[in-house]
């Protein structure tokens, strides 16, 4: 048995794409799949329970990591998947996972991601022409709504710190050599629709990440934070490749912006935030 737990915030037009497809795949009933509904004001937890077997957990407020903990008290097997409710898993995808984690010494597992920016603004097709060519995201454990921990990798902490950076925790938690990336499975991503969405998730990824950067600054399990390689865009993505120039350019503006921005305001809200594809 395997246990998923989605944390939804008014998630009513999204939550029923990502259940049907774990439904789908879940044709031996090898899944336990915990819903939890935080600071809805939509149809969100009705939805969830429309679906047989789904548990579903109700929050009045709105907050991602009192959600993942609410599911991972309520959910009782291993592996344990986090997913996100905008995520549609494709078939097989659960499975690849659990058996990357039955590997010696493999402890959390991501799929490949790629991201969908057909129709979104010039701005943001230029962003993500750089971004999904970062190799954080091909190291890391974020930038996927959805992470598998075997049950000695959820051991490695008692529960999720109140931060809006949880993939970025879970992946301090973990050596490289710790981590497995399925590459025969690709999880499809959506860009931010406007520019506008983007820039706001940007700025408050930058100050989630640097919220758990100063609860934690030695790290965890020996091992530090991630820190944010500022100029691997240009040295790792747009030097190596010259037609990507002017998207490097549009990469840079708004890096540097959300930087400024996330400087100027730094608190770091649990409340939820939308924006698509910028899940770090």
């Amino acid at each position: 048995m395997t246990s998923v737990v989605i944390a939804a915030h008014n998630e009513e037009k999204v939550v029923g794409g990502c259940l049907e497809a774990l439904m789908r795949d879940n044709s031996g009933g090898d899944l336990e799949v915990v819903v939890v509904a935080n600071g809805c004001t939509d149809a969100t937890a009705d939805t969830a329970r429309s679906y047989p077997g789904v548990v579903v957990i109700e929050l009045s407020e709105g907050s991602k990591p009192r959600a993942l903990n609410a599911g991972d008290s309520a959910a009782k097997s291993f592996p344990r998947i986090y997913l996100d409710a905008d995520i549609v898993v494709p078939t097989g995808c659960i499975r690849s996972l659990v058996a990357a984690l039955s590997t010696a010494g493999v402890l959390a597992a991501v799929p490949d991601r790629v991201v969908k920016t057909r129709g979104c603004p010039r701005l943001v097709q230029a962003y993500f022409a750089v971004n999904e060519r970062l190799p954080a995201y091909q190291e890391g454990l974020f930038g996927r709504g959805i992470i598998a921990l075997a049950e000695a990798g959820r051991s490695r902490f008692d529960q999720f710190p109140l931060i809006v950076a949880d993939d970025l925790y879970l992946d301090s938690l973990f050596r490289p050599t710790e981590k497995a990336h399925v590459a025969e499975v690709t999880i499809e991503v959506d860009a931010p629709t406007k520019t506008g969405d983007l820039l706001s998730r940007l700025e408050r990824v930058r100050r989630g990440n640097a919220a758990l950067r100063r609860a934690s600054p030695q790290g965890t399990m020996g091992m530090p934070v991630r820190e944010s390689d500022r100029w691997a865009w240009l040295r790792e993505v747009v030097a190596p490749n010259p037609r990507l120039w002017p998207a490097g350019v549009v990469y840079g503006l708004v890096t540097v912006y959300a930087a400024v921005v996330a400087r100027v305001a730094p608190s770091a809200s649990l409340a939820w935030g939308r924006g698509g594809a910028v899940r770090r």
